[in-house]
């Protein structure tokens, strides 16, 4: 059993629903754990995400009468959840950061939309702007995290967010064999893997390793896991693997380490 109660952080273009987090609040809380969602926004930049995080972590300290929390971050939520700690001075109350498939040194898929510029003309502002809109957010700033997340911006997030002494990181990542693996990721896949190697279709595989643990979650079957099915989205095995099952033993190893 935990000692401190679960976060669970998403990235972008999630929501702190069962749509996003299928069925892995629920495995935790039967198993005895204390679960809460970050309440952070879809597409928000990191520090405007960061401090609504902050919100949420004094508000479950003061509910369950405790001095940390555990926070489990999926994607950009790890970075979120790196800034809270260093840039927000959040380390005393944060016992653990266990990000998945996190791009902690960007993203060469961010990198290509970034420089390409197609997304900033008239009609694809229209989109992004629809998208956004449909979501519901607080304060979104998609062209924010466009920029936040290009390998050559994560090098000064990094020397301006250094782990803290006092929290433990560790990390879990996932990749795709092939680009059919799951066909959502299927042109991004083939992207990074020609720019830098193994990735999820999303987040490379150097990208996503942080911390004094890094973890590979790896399928059983011959297939891999790619970003999105991580978080349960298709809610069934995905390559030998029960997704809900995988967050249940990273809380238990967190517990076995006084977590």
């Amino acid at each position: 059993m935990s000692k401190y109660p679960i976060i669970l952080v998403h990235g972008i273009g999630a929501k702190d629903s069962s749509l996003f987090w299928g069925r892995i609040p629920k495995k935790l809380q039967n198993s005895g754990l204390k679960v809460f969602l970050g309440n952070t926004d879809s597409w928000g930049g990191i520090e405007n995400n960061a401090i609504s995080l902050s919100k949420t972590v004094d508000t479950v300290l003061n509910l369950c009468q405790c001095e940390k929390v555990n926070i489990i971050a999926h994607s950009k939520g790890g970075l979120d959840s790196r800034f809270l700690i260093s840039s927000l001075i959040y380390a005393e109350k944060i016992a653990s950061l266990t990000t998945i498939s996190t791009p902690h040194h960007g993203s060469e898929i961010v990198d290509y939309v970034f420089e390409n510029k197609s997304i900033y003309n008239p009609i694809s502002k229209k989109i992004v702007n629809f998208v956004v809109k449909v979501y519901g957010d607080k304060s979104p700033d998609p062209y924010k995290i466009i920029a936040e997340l290009t390998t050559k911006s994560m090098i000064d997030f990094n020397l301006r967010n250094p782990n803290s002494e006092n929290v433990y990181y560790n990390s879990y990542y996932t990749f795709m064999k092939n680009s059919i693996d799951d066909l959502s990721y299927f042109l991004t896949y083939r992207f990074i893997k020609k720019t830098v190697g193994d990735n999820d279709g999303i987040v490379s595989v150097k990208s996503a390793q942080w911390g004094e643990d890094c973890t590979l979650i790896k399928g059983k079957n011959g297939h891999g896991i790619s970003h999105s099915e991580i978080v349960d989205i298709k809610r069934k095995a995905i390559s030998g693997v029960d997704i809900p099952d995988v967050y249940l033993n990273i809380v238990n190893k967190l517990s076995l380490k006084g977590f």
